[in-house]
């Protein structure tokens, strides 16, 4: 890899997602920077780099997986390690962005962390931010820092193709909020598209299905949104669609946060496939209690070749026109 605008390449991951971390790094064909983190006894973070990046640019690679508050603590303490090492530039790479539900004041009295978050990785050092698929658009606004949002859409639309999956085909959306991120799915594959409507107690758990808008009788569903959490909405979404008269149904989710009980729920489901990016580390015991279901996507070549266009100061957009 040839220097580019800011020194030397340099690749540090953090403990949230090693196994991308390392498939990045293969991509790019780098050795990964070492650094030992670890948690005293009192739980206070420690980060150490165990070799110089010294006016390097630095892609500091931590999804915030589990346990959330110490992936987030530890990506900020790592910033601070790397500024005062005297990296030459040091870009944040966060697959998944934690909090980004609370992006808005939706009730009265509460805080908008999403934006608090962003905040904090600035005031860290990180000149830059790198993240796939926010859960709102608007997160991109929060940085005073450039930012670069990814999409996993090109990675899934690709599978669908591959399986034939848009043959005799509906894209759905399991609530309003994700019409927006359906909708494009539908368009890039010109077919239809179907929209649930969901309404949530104000708890934020509990959904009910209402109404559907649009046809999926006899077609293969394809359910499009961000994140599986608890996978609640996904699985009523699901049942919902068997009773409207949907032949099979696919989800395809860029993140599988999969907060129990989703994995029994997702196993329990009349889901064909749940396809998902490896954007977050999904733990041994889930995969084997989703079987066969779960497909996993590597995000790994698309984030090497934007990381690579980031260091060679060229154009990311241009990845999705080219």
């Amino acid at each position: 890899m040839s220097e580019g605008l800011y020194g030397e390449l340099a690749v540090v991951g953090g403990t949230s997602n090693p196994n991308l971390t390392a498939q990045i790094c293969d991509y790019l064909r780098v050795v990964r920077t070492p650094v030992t983190v670890k948690k005293f006894s009192n739980e206070n973070i420690f980060v150490r780099l165990e070799q110089s990046i010294r006016a390097k640019d630095v892609f500091l690679i931590q999804p915030f997986g589990r346990p959330v508050n110490d992936t987030i603590m530890e990506l900020l303490i790592t910033i601070d390690c790397l500024r005062r090492d005297s990296a030459g530039r040091i870009t944040a790479v966060v697959p998944y962005y934690a909090y980004g539900r609370t992006d808005k004041k939706d009730q009265p009295r509460v805080p908008i962390t999403a934006r608090l978050l962003a905040d904090l990785i600035s005031v860290a050092g990180a000149d830059r931010f790198l993240t796939v698929d926010l859960h709102a658009g608007q997160i991109q606004g929060f940085f005073t820092i450039p930012t670069d949002e990814l999409t996993a859409k090109h990675k899934f639309v690709q599978y669908i193709r591959d399986n034939n999956l848009h043959e005799n085909a509906v894209i759905v959306a399991p609530d309003v909020g994700a019409v927006r991120r359906a909708r494009n799915f539908a368009a890039e594959l010109d077919i239809p598209l179907a929209i649930i409507e969901k309404r949530r107690s104000l708890e934020g758990d509990q959904p009910k299905m209402y109404n559907l808008i649009g046809y999926v009788e006899g077609l293969t569903s394809i359910l499009i949104d961000d994140e599986i959490d608890t996978a609640s909405t996904l699985c009523k979404a699901a049942e919902f669609l068997k009773e409207k008269g949907a032949t099979s149904i696919y989800a395809l989710t860029t993140h599988a946060v999969l907060s129990e009980p989703a994995p029994d729920r997702l196993a329990a489901a009349p889901i064909d496939h749940i396809v998902v990016s490896n954007t977050l580390d999904i733990e041994p015991d889930k995969c084997e209690r989703l079987g066969d279901k779960l497909i996993v996507l590597s995000l790994a070549p698309l984030l090497g070749e934007t990381i690579h266009r980031i260091h060679q100061g060229l154009s990311v957009g241009a990845m999705f026109s080219e």
